[in-house]
């Protein structure tokens, strides 16, 4: 038989649990929103460096890049074009940064201006894009990336 004691008890334990638990949440997504950013600035910093083994190592095995021309890129195929010689990608700018959460899926989108040289030849781009990332096994890992260009901005004539 329960005693009043005992239910007290269980009840008061329940109310704890359940208060703490959006506490937990926060404190879980705030984390993973934190670790995350790192995760894509470190990314976008091996980009530039062309650090081979970081770009390859935020990428999981079965990765996809659609790019502006609706190509698709593999993680193999998309890490040898940004260590191709010809191209040099200057520090390049992200705004409008945001993660959105869902479970141990995160799309992580952003507004990007980017220059750099490619076959000598000096390029410009602004695109938005949104990356998809992945936890498996406890880690994230950038699963797909798609990517639109910003037209130029038009000139008024006259």
């Amino acid at each position: 038989m329960t005693t009043h004691r005992t239910l007290c008890a269980q009840l008061l334990a329940l109310l704890v649990v359940t208060l703490a638990t959006p506490v937990l949440a926060a404190d879980s997504r705030d984390r993973d929103v934190a670790e995350l950013t790192r995760l894509s600035d470190a990314w976008d910093k091996a980009i530039v460096r062309k650090d081979e083994k970081a770009i390859a190592d935020n990428m999981a095995e079965d990765f996809r890049q659609i790019d502006p021309r609706a190509n698709l890129e593999t993680k193999k195929s998309f890490v040898a074009g940004i260590m191709d010689p010809k191209l040099t990608i200057d520090p390049y700018t992200v705004e409008e940064f945001e993660v959105r959460l869902y479970g141990d899926t995160a799309l992580l989108s952003g507004r990007t201006h980017m220059t750099g040289k490619y076959d000598g030849e000096t390029f410009e781009s602004n695109y938005r894009y949104i990356d998809i990332y992945v936890r498996r096994d406890g880690q994230w890992k950038i699963v797909s990336v798609q990517i639109t260009r910003i037209p130029p901005a038009q000139k008024p004539a006259g």
